[in-house]
């Protein structure tokens, strides 16, 4: 397990900026989903986000934020964009696009930036969770003070 001062890359950002986060540790396993994330942090799964990044026709790389227990909707995502189509960015190609492996990845920090988008739920969110780059920790942020450390739009991305 880190250790509860540990600093991830996300934190070290997060902080450039003076936005006020609160760090969460968790036990990590092989099988850990973003629904049991939620359930260790004694939290809602509606709060805690994964971040998914995809590709679309153009090439261009796209990142979606969503709630753990959703599934993105792959043509509300290409709409959102602009695009015709996007698809999941094959997973091997994550870590060298990216610099974040699968579980740990953030829409803060990335190696370079790409047009984000988080669900329109957490507009209306005091704070949501979201991976702080590292499996086993997660930050707890208020969304508004994310559009501090990246330009990100909200719409609707979900499958219903």
């Amino acid at each position: 397990m880190a250790a509860k001062d540990e600093k991830t890359n996300v934190m070290r950002v997060l902080e450039q900026y003076k936005v006020s986060y609160v760090p969460h540790v968790y036990l990590n396993t092989p099988t850990t989903v973003g629904t049991e994330i939620a359930a260790v942090l004694g939290e809602d799964p509606d709060y805690v986000y994964k971040t998914l990044v995809t590709v679309g026709k153009s090439g261009q790389h796209y990142v979606f934020v969503i709630p753990v227990a959703k599934e993105l909707d792959l043509k509300k995502a290409a709409s959102a964009v602009g695009e015709k189509f996007v698809e999941m960015l094959p997973q091997k190609e994550l870590l060298p696009l990216t610099g974040y492996v699968h579980g740990g990845c953030s829409p803060i920090g990335m190696k370079k930036f790409f047009t984000t988008f988080f669900h329109v739920t957490a507009e209306t969110q005091a704070t949501v969770y979201f991976s702080a780059g590292k499996i086993g920790m997660q930050v707890e942020v208020n969304p508004a003070d994310v559009s501090k450390v990246i330009r990100f739009g909200y719409a609707d991305l979900m499958v219903e």
